[in-house]
């Protein structure tokens, strides 16, 4: 019994745990979306991969963020639509409303400190496909089409 090789995670537990607690902030931000916004001091720090696939937004503004961008949920934030793959959000920058679309997949960190809770995520990359067999050939086209990037992420949270 030594010399067995460590067997494989071929359930993808890691994956799980991941879509789960994407499926928290999912659910925070429903709660945010609510007429009466955020309760109490409640607020969110949300970081994400600005190069993900289906992470939409101004170019000018993501350009400035080539790798990872932070954005806050507290005071002024309209039109929280939160879906079941990605959720898009109007935030002031510069004093210019701009429109955010982010995908669940994309972010890498959800943090609300006002009760000091953290939640952080592995980075989106093409490794997690790659080891699916299945959605490789599928993934890939489909990533690289701008206009199917929900397609991309609704794939993605189905096949864990």
């Amino acid at each position: 019994m030594a010399q067995d090789p460590p067997a494989q995670d071929q359930m993808h537990y890691e994956a799980m745990a991941q879509e789960a607690l994407r499926g928290v902030v999912k659910a925070a931000l429903r709660r945010a979306a609510q007429p009466e916004g955020l309760p109490g001091a409640h607020h969110f720090y949300i970081t994400f991969k600005t190069e993900a696939p289906g992470v939409s937004g101004p170019a000018d503004l993501l350009s400035k963020y080539p790798d990872e961008m932070t954005i806050v949920l507290q005071h002024q934030y309209w039109d929280l639509a939160p879906g079941e793959t990605f959720f898009s959000v109007t935030l002031k920058f510069g004093g210019q409303p701009k429109r955010l679309s982010v995908p669940y997949a994309a972010l890498t960190r959800f943090y609300d400190p006002s009760v000091q809770f953290l939640l952080q995520f592995e980075a989106p990359t093409t490794a997690p496909e790659a080891a699916q067999p299945e959605p490789e050939t599928a993934a890939a086209p489909t990533a690289a089409d701008p206009n199917a990037p929900n397609v991309v992420s609704l794939d993605h949270f189905r096949k864990k």
